[in-house]
């Protein structure tokens, strides 16, 4: 791995200690013990037993029923042999257990179920009398001949569906190492600003003492002496103001990184990977990893599916069919001998034959919904390559902005050193000598800014590819072990 070195021009003493952290650390501390971190474990475990579920679907099963007991005394209507009906008196006790394998069959969409059962009948009056129905094994299919195969459009959305997530839990690991960026450098500025704010003041006090000998022995004018005061004085006000920005900086940071009882001081990363991204290579990595890609094949999907089940309501054709054997008696054992065939087949038709176009109108509302799916897939692919590209370019110019940044910090430190001791000789105005430090404190501010926005397009470049550029391999993650 390449590295280019930046070196602060001046290296200032910082006015007070924490601990010491760099970036890297902070990112690491970040991904392991933020809220946001913890957040994105918690989406990608319901995502992960969502794809349990579902493969759980394609599994068989085993399941046991039962109606334990089921007591009735009333009157029911009855028929009689010679057409006319009349009420009967029932009193029985009735207890039925079954046990069955199920298999869904994805293939087909239907539904295959190896069964046991026993049924137990007790009359209670007149008389007592026991009966016992045995199905020793029972085999029943139920299938569907025109309808949507929901198992077939599970088995190409699900799959999708769960790299989805991976790939989005990987994105947000990079979201959180980007929000960790974002407060890391806001402290560290503000830790510079701190120390410049402090040196400013330490000159101007050495200024404001040199103005006073200077105006006893009548070198220059009250004017002068009153500026070098005031300036004094806005040194005071602007080292507070620094100070008080610097402890919410850290409260932010420290909260972030559940470090809320540490002081923290950050480091100017003085290493960068020298890294030139292309932007075919990037588009390339993105389309393959980035969750965006598998959104959109995911919603394509769905509205592929959503047609396929307007189209297969405009009919519905079922088969049930059902081959076992079964025994009755007086005795469970004897109601598991002489075994008869048990045998039921069904088909179920269900045509509208006039429906006022409402299913085709279902149809045609889907299929509309599909193509404004696709173009706004199509939409979002076009934003999305547009923003990468830009980014690529941003980053690949950035590395080139921090040199430039370097440079004007170290020119303007420079110049402001020059410019303080040529005053203390008489030799430049208050007005330049301001000049000269405002335009260090802000070169010095843009060096800080410069580099956080390279680390900040480094990590966004890392999060729509899912690529760690700098070991040059992909961005992954255990993630049976994070699941557990």
């Amino acid at each position: 791995m390449r590295f280019f070195t930046l070196l602060l021009a001046i290296v200032v003493i910082p006015t007070w200690a924490g601990r010491p952290i760099t970036l890297d650390e902070a990112i690491a501390r970040a991904r392991g013990a933020s809220v946001d971190a913890a957040v994105a474990l918690n989406e990608l475990k319901a995502s992960y037993w969502q794809w349990r579920t579902y493969r759980a679907q394609n599994l068989p099963e085993i399941n046991f029923s039962a109606t334990i007991p089921s007591y009735q005394k009333a009157y029911t209507t009855y028929q009689q042999s010679d057409g006319s009906y009349t009420f009967l008196r029932s009193d029985f006790l009735d207890i039925y257990g079954q046990i069955s394998v199920d298999q869904n069959i994805p293939l087909t969409g239907g539904s295959l179920s190896l069964t046991t059962s026993l049924d137990f009948l007790r009359t209670l009056s007149p008389g007592t009398s026991t009966r016992y129905m045995t199905v020793p094994v029972a085999l029943k299919l139920t299938q569907p001949i025109f309808g949507i195969n929901t198992f077939k459009w599970d088995n190409r959305i699900e799959p999708v569906r769960y790299r989805e997530a991976q790939a989005q839990f990987l994105e947000a690991t990079e979201e959180v190492a980007m929000t960790c960026i974002k407060y890391y450098f806001a402290l560290l500025l503000a830790q510079v600003d701190e120390e410049v704010a402090q040196q400013n003041l330490d000159n101007a006090k050495r200024l404001y003492d040199v103005a006073l000998a200077k105006r006893e022995m009548g070198k220059i004018s009250k004017n002068d002496l009153l500026q070098m005061e005031l300036n004094h004085l806005d040194a005071r006000a602007a080292l507070t103001s620094a100070v008080s920005t610097r402890k919410s900086a850290m409260f932010q940071l420290a909260t972030f990184l559940d470090l809320a009882d540490e002081e923290l001081e950050p480091s100017v990363p003085a290493l960068l990977p020298s890294i030139t991204v292309n932007y075919a290579e990037a588009q390339a990595l993105a389309t393959e990893r980035n969750a965006l890609a598998l959104n959109l094949r995911r919603r394509q999907l769905q509205a592929d599916y959503d047609v396929a089940t307007a189209k297969g309501n405009l009919r519905s054709v079922s088969l049930f069919a059902q081959v076992g054997l079964t025994g009755t008696n007086s005795t469970p054992s004897l109601a598991y001998g002489h075994l008869k065939d048990n045998q039921v087949v069904e088909v179920g038709v269900s045509i509208p034959l006039v429906d006022w176009g409402k299913r085709r109108g279902k149809v045609k509302v889907a299929q509309s919904n599909r193509e404004v799916i696709l173009n706004q897939l199509r939409q979002e692919r076009q934003t999305f390559d547009q923003d990468l590209f830009i980014l690529v370019e941003r980053f690949n110019n950035q590395r080139e902005q921090v040199e430039i940044a370097v440079a004007a910090d170290t020119i303007a430190m420079r110049r402001y050193l020059t410019n303080v001791a040529t005053y203390s000789l008489g030799r430049i105005s208050t007005l330049d000598l301001n000049d000269s430090q405002v335009s260090k404190d802000e070169a010095r501010s843009a060096y800080i800014n410069q580099l956080y926005l390279y680390w900040l397009y480094y990590y966004q470049l890392r999060s729509l590819t899912l690529w760690d550029f700098a070991l040059n391999r992909g961005i992954g993650a255990d993630f049976d072990s994070l699941v557990k």
